[in-house]
């Protein structure tokens, strides 16, 4: 009677919910105080004082027509400009406001690109591990996904994606900061990955497209973040706002479209399209407004260096073995037994809630998330030696 596909996402929601309802069960048979939920990636930092400051300037100065009344269908036309104009100021690439769509969130970025760019037989290439809802937004757009295991450093492998780009290959899609590792693409990397796609394109009708999938781009720990656009012409950016400024329930975005892309205008029109048969058109209105002026700024990330520095420290402490997050807000944890899940159900009998990494696209890890507060990590670590001295890990 139902679209049974549909369905079945439903009753099986991600596995990263799945872990944040039990924690919300959790807390309230034995106490939040007792429960160490590591499971989503929420930010705990405040939004920044811009963000605060520009919502009360809007609701006193602005008619309540405007403030929440519908915009454009791509996004109200200073925010777009703005949004360029941020954009051409802060990496030399001449953005125009034409090639700005403004979006429900990360989401909708991305899965109002991929149904713009795939059609049936279409294959889109992601970086393992990588965000589970890649998988989904890409089966929903009718194509299909091939995965390429990143290298031992969980970095960029050419040698791989060399092998698995053919000829149905519309797209790859490429997060830094990564979710879940905390890793950020060096410069020789995008520009080794451009020349890569650039020799590949030689040999095709139509290019593969990149897709850069960039939420965590301000949070970093000393590491610079190439700007995607800048080594790649075919290039479409997707952006949210959810951890740079703290905004993640408030739904804020966009898609920028490179000026020099193949077929840039027409893939515009069919972003356009997509959001439209998504229902995402006119992202929130008074948020629209709020970014336009806080472009460029950022939550205070020192306590995302704090808490990972207490965790990591610790948790190497106690004989785990860890990737070290150079971004993001994630650590990634070899699991001490071939069975990730496994892993994970043991540290729930500390209260312990962490993601197993096989719905990321690989298996033997586990992903923490630690835009937490502080204090939450303190009371763990009790939790993680013991859980530790289970292993017989050298803690």
């Amino acid at each position: 009677m139902f679209n049974q596909t549909n369905i079945n996402l439903g009753k099986e929601r991600s596995v990263i919910r799945e872990i944040f309802e039990y924690a919300n069960a959790r807390k309230k048979e034995i106490g939040a105080e007792n429960v160490f939920d590591f499971s989503l990636g929420n930010p705990s930092v405040p939004a920044p004082e811009c963000v605060r400051k520009e919502i009360g300037n809007l609701i006193s100065n602005t008619s309540p027509e405007t403030l929440h009344g519908y915009t454009s269908a791509a996004g109200a036309p200073e925010v777009r400009a703005a949004v360029a104009d941020y954009i051409a100021k802060s990496f030399g690439v001449p953005m125009r406001p034409e090639l700005v769509y403004m979006t429900c969130g990360a989401a909708a970025s991305l899965t109002a690109t991929l149904n713009a760019l795939c059609n049936a037989g279409d294959e889109v290439i992601v970086i393992a591990p990588y965000f589970p809802e890649y998988r989904v937004f890409i089966e929903a757009a009718g194509a299909t996904v091939v995965t390429v295991r990143a290298d031992e450093n969980f970095h960029i492998d050419l040698e791989a994606i060399s092998r698995a780009v053919g000829e149905n290959t519309k797209a790859i899609i490429m997060n830094s900061p990564n979710n879940p590792t905390g890793a950020v693409y060096c410069a020789e990397e995008l520009a080794g990955l451009a020349a890569l796609l650039k020799s590949v394109n030689a040999k095709r009708n139509s290019p593969v497209y990149l897709i850069a999938d960039e939420p965590y781009r301000e949070l970093i720990y000393g590491a610079k973040v190439p700007y995607p656009m800048c080594y790649y012409p075919n290039t479409v950016l997707c952006y949210s706002f959810s951890k740079s400024l703290s905004l993640a329930g408030e739904r804020i975005g966009y898609v920028a479209v490179h000026p020099d892309c193949i077929g840039a205008e027409e893939l515009f029109f069919a972003i356009c399209g997509a959001g439209r048969a998504l229902g995402y058109v006119c992202a929130p209105a008074l948020f629209q407004r709020v970014i336009a002026k806080c472009l460029g700024k950022s939550s205070d990330i020192n306590v995302y260096k704090k808490n990972r520095d207490l965790l990591y420290d610790a948790l190497t402490e106690y004989g785990f073995s860890c990737v070290s997050p150079e971004g993001a807000f994630y650590l990634f944890v070899q699991s001490p037994e071939a069975d990730a899940k496994a892993f994970s159900e043991r540290a729930k009998r500390h209260e312990l809630l962490i993601v197993p990494s096989d719905s990321f696209g690989i298996t033997g890890y586990a992903r923490i998330s630690y835009c937490v507060d502080g204090e939450m990590i303190e009371r763990s670590l009790p939790a993680f030696k013991a859980l530790a001295k289970e292993y017989c890990l050298k803690g």
